[in-house]
């Protein structure tokens, strides 16, 4: 098992992860990812996503995809993961462990306050996961998404 850094060659494989995930989340018609657009946003002229891939016997079999966040609080960045998936068949094999911990070497490298993500209140099993890395749940905030016509609304009204 390792952990690296994604490199051009592995973003066929991250996308097919990401709709693995989008299916798992029982959203796949929600998720529209190309190579493309995952290679610009990896690899492009200014790059602003980043991304870890975890191996099995020489195989890319789990990823995570995350982005800088900025805590004004903390007056440093932090690490949104966006997305975490480890292929079912090799669940328990420590590959969500390990990119998890490559995500926080890295905050700690950089100087960096936190990682978060979201998880769906139904997903017990990655609850569980998180909780037994010692992450803790933030009960108090409520998640909100501005997306589709009423973000469009919205920015029509912009002066």
């Amino acid at each position: 098992m390792s952990v690296r850094r994604a490199t051009p060659a592995d973003v066929a494989t991250m996308v097919g992860l990401v709709h693995e995930l989008a299916e798992y989340e029982k959203a796949p018609e929600q998720c529209t990812l190309t190579a493309d657009q995952l290679h610009n946003a990896l690899f492009g002229t200014a790059p602003a996503l980043f991304a870890h891939v975890a191996e099995l016997d020489g195989v890319v079999a789990g990823c995570a995809i995350w982005f800088l966040n900025y805590s004004t609080w903390d007056g440093v960045h932090g690490i949104y993961l966006e997305d975490l998936y480890v292929r079912p068949e090799t669940r328990g094999t420590g590959l969500g462990r390990a990119l998890v911990a490559a995500l926080a070497a890295e905050a700690v490298e950089h100087g960096y306050s936190r990682v978060s993500w979201s998880v769906l209140t139904w997903n017990t099993p990655s609850i569980a996961f998180y909780e037994s890395l010692g992450a803790a749940p933030q009960d108090e905030w409520v998640g909100y998404r501005l997306a589709g016509a009423e973000l469009t609304a919205l920015a029509a009204t912009a002066s």
